[in-house]
């Protein structure tokens, strides 16, 4: 009988450490899991506020090139003015020939 009681008591302890083993196993998951999820907000949210940001600057900008304010308006007239002045030939046709 004692010998009976010794087998069994290590298959207890067998089976005790085993599953406290797969328990531990089990929470290094979750955490292992938990870990992940949080650094995969951290970017969804930096992505997101990124977006956003760009999102904002981009109506923003359309806001202000359809603004009438005065300022604007000189603002539009002076690139206006530079793109005409690009589209012009810098010199006369005929000019870079030397005279005769």
């Amino acid at each position: 009988m004692k010998t009976k009681d010794k087998s069994r008591k290590w298959m207890w302890w067998i089976l005790g450490s085993i599953a406290a083993l797969q328990t531990y196993f089990v929470w290094e998951l979750l955490a292992a899991f938990a870990l992940f999820a949080l650094g995969f907000s951290i970017v969804a949210a930096g992505v997101g506020s990124l977006y956003m940001l760009h999102r904002m600057w981009a109506i923003t900008v359309d806001r202000i090139a359809d603004s009438q304010h005065p300022i604007m308006v000189a603002v539009r007239q002076g690139v206006y003015g530079v793109e005409d002045m690009a589209r012009r030939p810098f010199r006369r046709p005929g000019s870079a020939q030397p005279a005769n």
